[in-house]
């Protein structure tokens, strides 16, 4: 038996599934979901499996993917954390860099940073940025920093060198002697998270991964412990934000590579699924009960990069954090996202949240603030009858009462406030697709809008309306999408080193002999896992032209006849996609990035047998549903599980699993493919 969790800011799934012992071959999927137990995440999953039935004994291999990390981040529950870093630069958090988005407000103020002065100490040492050591650390002032750190309390010690991404030897000896004078306390050099280069980003990324050290460590000890008091034999896997999976033992010692693990497992599963369906060029949308996240897949390939911000708006430069993410754009916008007024009597969706205690109001839990779930809930989209999957009646008292001082205030029916708290959701889901689509030089046009999450289906057909998408994909299991990601990845690492090299058509004697040492230990941190196996490994690296600042990522094919001429051609071409031009300059090797991964065992995508019912077979009520702009209508509603490949309808009509609804205004058909999932055509009906 194989398993993947994924724990959301309002549910935790489940994805399980068997293997026959005799042939080898996997079973069904199957799915459960449960509510979200904050703080003790790890009870979430227990209590999945628990209504799953499913017992840890019977697991060889569980994957886990959690919001821990990102929200002891945002939420600021992490533990007292110092920094330790060259002398005279005490201030590099606090000066931090001057790109201000929002550059004429007068009241600004820079993000407080994560270690105030008073923990911030200072070693004398010196690497050049040749990686020459000028200074060796001078260690003599630790024992005193150590007595007065203990003293105030601290959990948790970042160490950032100067050229440390060179040459760690410094922050080495540094760690070495602190376990020995300390050895309870977290802590981690900046050589251990980045070898890339830009001494803030670097530095900020140390501390964020310290800071959250003793909690991610606690999370999946409990885990751990969890699981193996029910009896699961083996260790699990911990997803990470670069779409592969690792060691627990790897995600203690750098934390923060967790930091968007759930959204990566769910880009990676849809770049997996396209391949399978013949759709390489897609739009991706993940609709939680918290958040929205999005992210563009062209030809296939996922862009990963360490250019990853924390609380990063139109007014808030965020905080960088220098670790391999899938490239994502995440938004405060959900099912549980509360609508809300302004002083100055305009209405907003988010960015904050029911969450799972106390949810929606229709949940009956306390939740006294409309979300876009209740609004959907008024309008007749979602089913009052299987409302959570039907485990859960709505509470429309208690919906009224949340949707009432509102629309009193606004002069609005109930029917019109839900409408416009869809519009606005929709609208802010709008702007972040256009962040990874238009915004970048793709057209939307050119691809299918693939949307899961257990908001996904609700919201994608609008969505694709707004932004002249022709398609929309609902993968089978879309609300458990991100966890079954996780049975679909590899174990894998990022290794990511700053080198400046000028690319030159003679030059792949060097370019080859920097990547051969990062292979060297990718293939000794891979030993335990590996076994007698190699790591594939693919050749990456971001360029730029001589004299500029920014970079562009190109793969480099190390074994074509030509890789370095390849590899100047497609940055040229990719540099004038993104920036809309290209010069007839030199071309500067920056980053030399490696993906190693290790694979695992993955289930077949597992067909949907037909039984030659007619679509009318499906068919299970009629309910009246307000579509928005395209009017309210009598429609049809289908029971999703019975579809079978090859059906087709046309809306107005509903489409209802026990977790997933799926709206199909006028004038859009809907067809079933041999997998089960849905492909939207809009403007087809």
């Amino acid at each position: 038996m194989r398993a993947a969790s994924d724990v959301g800011g309002t549910f935790t799934d489940l994805v399980y599934y068997p293997i026959d012992p005799a042939t080898g071959r996997p079973g069904a999927i199957q799915v459960a979901k449960a509510g979200t137990t904050p703080p003790e995440f790890e009870q979430g999953v227990m209590t999945a499996m628990a209504k799953a039935e499913l017992s840890p004994a019977s697991l060889d291999f569980f994957a886990h993917g959690s919001t821990v990390v990102i929200n002891a981040l945002t939420e600021r529950k992490g533990v007292k954390t110092a920094l330790i870093t060259t002398s005279g630069f005490r201030d590099v958090l606090e000066i931090a860099r001057g790109n201000r988005p929002d550059l004429f407000n007068f009241n600004f103020r820079k993000p407080r940073p994560f270690v105030d002065r008073y923990l911030r100490a200072e070693l004398d040492e010196r690497t050049n940025f040749r990686g020459e050591l000028n200074r060796m650390v001078d260690l003599a002032p630790l024992p005193g920093l150590i007595d007065f750190f203990r003293a105030e309390g601290v959990q948790a010690i970042a160490i950032a060198f100067l050229h440390a991404y060179v040459n760690p030897e410094n922050e080495r000896r540094t760690v070495a002697a602190i376990r020995a004078l300390w050895p309870e306390v977290a802590v981690l050099a900046s050589h251990e998270v980045s070898r890339e280069w830009r001494e803030y980003e670097r530095t900020n990324t140390v501390v964020l991964s310290a800071y959250v050290s003793p909690i991610a460590r606690t999370y999946i000890e409990s885990l751990e412990g969890r699981l193996a008091g029910a009896g699961f034999r083996g260790s699990p896997y911990m997803m990470q934000s670069n779409g592969g999976i690792t060691t627990v033992a790897a995600a203690k010692a750098n934390p923060i590579a967790m930091v968007e693990s759930g959204p990566a497992s769910g880009i990676y599963a849809a770049a997996y699924l396209g391949r399978q369906i013949g759709e390489t060029n897609l739009i991706v949308l993940d609709i939680g009960g918290t958040t929205a996240k999005c992210t563009l897949i062209e030809d296939g390939q996922i862009r990963v990069s360490t250019d990853y911000y924390i609380e990063r708006d139109a007014r808030n430069p965020g905080y960088p954090v220098q670790t391999p993410v899938s490239e994502i754009v995440e938004i405060g916008n959900g099912g549980g996202s509360i609508a809300w007024i302004d002083a100055g009597d305009k209405l907003h969706v988010g960015p904050q949240s029911a969450g799972a205690r106390p949810g929606p109001a229709a949940y009956g839990r306390g939740g006294a603030r409309p979300t876009t779930t209740d609004a959907n809930l008024v309008l007749g989209r979602i089913d009052p009858a299987s409302f959570v999957g039907g485990e859960v009646e709505p509470d429309w008292q208690a919906v009224d009462a949340a949707f009432a001082p509102l629309c009193d205030r606004l002069g609005l029916s109930q029917a019109e406030l839900a409408r416009g708290v869809i519009r606005i959701a929709n609208a802010n889901m709008t702007t972040a697709l256009r962040l990874v689509s238009t915004n970048k030089g793709h057209d939307p046009r050119e691809f299918a809008l693939m949307a899961f999450g257990g908001g996904g289906a609700m919201h994608a057909v609008a969505l694709a309306e707004e932004l002249k998408v022709p398609k929309v994909i609902i993968p089978v299991n879309s609300s458990v999408f991100s966890a079954w990601g996780m049975l679909l990845t590899d174990l894998r690492r990022d290794y990511i080193r700053t080198r400046l090299t000028a690319l030159q058509p003679d030059g792949l004697g060097e370019v080859k002999a920097v990547f051969d040492e990062m292979a060297a230990q990718a293939r000794t941190d891979f030993a335990d896992e590996a076994g007698d196996r190699v790591p594939d490994f693919e050749y990456r690296a971001d360029l730029r032209y001589v004299g500029q600042e920014h970079t562009v990522g190109v793969r480099i094919a190390i074994d074509a006849t030509d890789p370095v001429a390849d590899a100047i051609a497609a940055f040229h071409d990719a540099h004038e996609k993104r920036f809309t031009y290209r010069l007839d300059a030199p071309v500067q090797l920056v980053n030399f990035h490696l993906v190693a991964t290790l694979p695992v065992d993955k289930p077949d995508l597992a067909e949907r047998a037909a039984s030659g019912a007619r679509v009318e077979d499906t068919r299970i009520g009629v309910r009246r549903v307000d579509f928005d702009t395209h009017g309210i209508h009598d429609a049809a509603i289908h029971d999703g599980l019975r579809m079978e490949p090859g059906m087709q309808l046309d809306g107005p009509a509903v489409i209802q699993e026990p977790s997933v609804t799926l709206p199909i205004p006028p004038g859009v058909r809907v067809e079933i493919d041999r997998f089960g999932n849905y492909h939207v055509h809009l403007g087809a009906a």
